[in-house]
């Protein structure tokens, strides 16, 4: 005789921490995006339900925040990547601009540096990142280069 296997529980999710105005701010581009993508905004405003709020000037310096650049691995490559979380208007993934409301940085939003997390890729791939660094975006850093 087996055991019935227990159902797989989805890891944990890292605790998040947003400033108010932020709050404020990401709710508005989810209601602008229930026609456009509901998938997408939907995910976003269960990650907007579960964060910690706090006022702009208790949000850490090692949380990931809208100009903030974002240094994660990726377990399953061993690969770094550097990203800046921006707002859509502001994307650009040739110099590293990441929209807040794509997958990647509604995950990213809101976690601190040592934080690990579950990601899904566009293509149903399931993913172990960890947030390395948290640095406040240099833009003289950028031009130069």
């Amino acid at each position: 005789m087996s055991k019935p296997s227990k159902p797989r529980r989805s890891p944990r999710k890292p605790k998040i921490v947003l400033s108010s105005t932020r709050l404020v701010e990401l709710e508005a581009l989810s209601e602008g995006m229930m026609r456009r993508n509901p998938e997408l905004a939907e995910q976003l405003v269960e990650e907007l339900g579960r964060a910690r709020i706090v006022s702009p000037r208790r949000l850490r310096a090692y949380v990931v925040d809208l100009g903030r650049e974002v240094t994660y691995r990726d377990a399953a490559t061993g690969k770094d990547h550097t990203v800046t979380l921006v707002l859509p208007q502001e994307a650009d993934i040739s110099k590293g601009f990441v929209s807040v409301i794509t997958p990647i940085g509604i995950a990213l939003i809101g976690l601190a540096e040592g934080a690990v997390f579950h990601w899904e890729t566009r293509d149903g791939q399931r993913r172990k990142l960890k947030i390395l660094k948290v640095a406040p975006f240099e833009k003289e850093t950028l031009q130069s280069a």
